[in-house]
């Protein structure tokens, strides 16, 4: 049996704990005698979530058992965290044959020194205020989650169900991970390089009217000419004039957008519709199936059709 740690303090993020522990409980209840899951507060006593709920933890963390997953959530109360959590996770971390965090997690985990030297992410809002104070820790903003040995971090709240996903699915098999998704209503397990934002969202709304027709033109044609020059020709702009002011108002080139549009795009075509991966290749613009494979391994380190197989929901028409 594995065992995990939860540990809790006021101003814990519910969801970064409820959501993992949920995944944890049903892949006890789908294989029993996998997990058994705990958690522990600082002196035993309850603690107030962030949002106002209350829970009752089971041990004082100087009592609690030494488990093989230490889960640290993350929330407000991360934001000025009690000494004596920060010296028990120095102390206990590296016991841990798995240390993961949800969230700001990530900030007690580095207040700890548990992520100098490794690859970390946490909730996009504080991807720069982990790098900045913890210079040892590379950060990548990016992913809902990372691995980096016995370490994962993951990015803001629902990404901690997709995290204890995967960790199941390594424990105990693909079948019982897509069970306890289908169970939870999660309709697709994310991989952990997916990106924590859509591109529309990742990319800032263009001040100008004709650069925010373009954003629009590039979602709804991803399989039409999204060259430099053509979309520089929608918006009346020299190509040069077009790409500084495009990169200027909404963070990223215009090339870097259309690829995460046309990326999207795929994915959701994959998800949800039996199209072949040639038709769905040229729907999105790549041109060709292996176009469209390399960007797929690239981006998310597998191929269309491995994509289709692990992340299709259950729901999704078949051929």
């Amino acid at each position: 049996m594995r065992t995990v740690l939860v540990v809790l303090f006021d101003g814990v993020q519910s969801l970064d704990v409820t959501g993992p522990v949920e995944v944890f409980a049903g892949a006890e209840q789908h294989t029993p005698g996998t997990y058994g899951i705990s958690t522990a507060s600082l002196d035993g006593t309850p603690v107030r979530t962030s949002s106002g709920l209350t829970l009752v933890p089971d041990h004082a963390l100087a009592d609690a058992p030494a488990p093989h997953t230490l889960l640290v959530p993350g929330g407000q109360g991360t934001r000025h965290p009690a000494p004596e959590i920060v010296a028990w996770l120095r102390r206990h971390g590296p016991r841990a044959e798995r240390l993961i965090s949800v969230c700001t997690g990530a900030i007690l985990l580095a207040e700890a020194g548990l992520l100098d030297g490794r690859r970390a992410t946490t909730h996009w809002a504080y991807c720069a205020k982990l790098a900045r104070d913890h210079p040892a820790i590379e950060v990548d903003p990016d992913p809902i989650y990372i691995r980096d040995g016995q370490t994962a971090t993951s990015a803001g709240v629902t990404s901690g169900i997709d995290l204890a996903l995967a960790l199941v699915e390594e424990d105990i098999g693909r079948d019982a991970a897509l069970a306890i998704a289908r169970h939870l209503v999660v309709f697709l397990r994310r991989p952990g390089n997916q990106a924590q934002f859509s591109a529309q969202l990742a990319a800032q709304t263009a001040r100008r009217e004709p650069l925010r027709e373009v954003q629009q033109w590039v979602t709804e044609h991803p399989g039409d000419d999204l060259s430099v020059e053509s979309l520089a020709a929608r918006a009346r702009l020299s190509p040069r004039h077009f790409a500084r002011a495009f990169q200027a108002e909404t963070g990223m080139t215009p090339g870097r957008y259309v690829d995460r549009v046309r990326l999207e795009h795929a994915r959701r075509l994959l998800e949800d519709t039996s199209d072949g991966v040639e038709e769905i290749s040229r729907t999105c613009g790549y041109g060709t199936s292996e176009a469209m494979r390399r960007a797929f391994v690239k981006a998310l380190g597998t191929a269309p059709a491995e994509y289709r197989r692990r992340f299709r929901p259950a729901s999704a028409p078949t051929h």
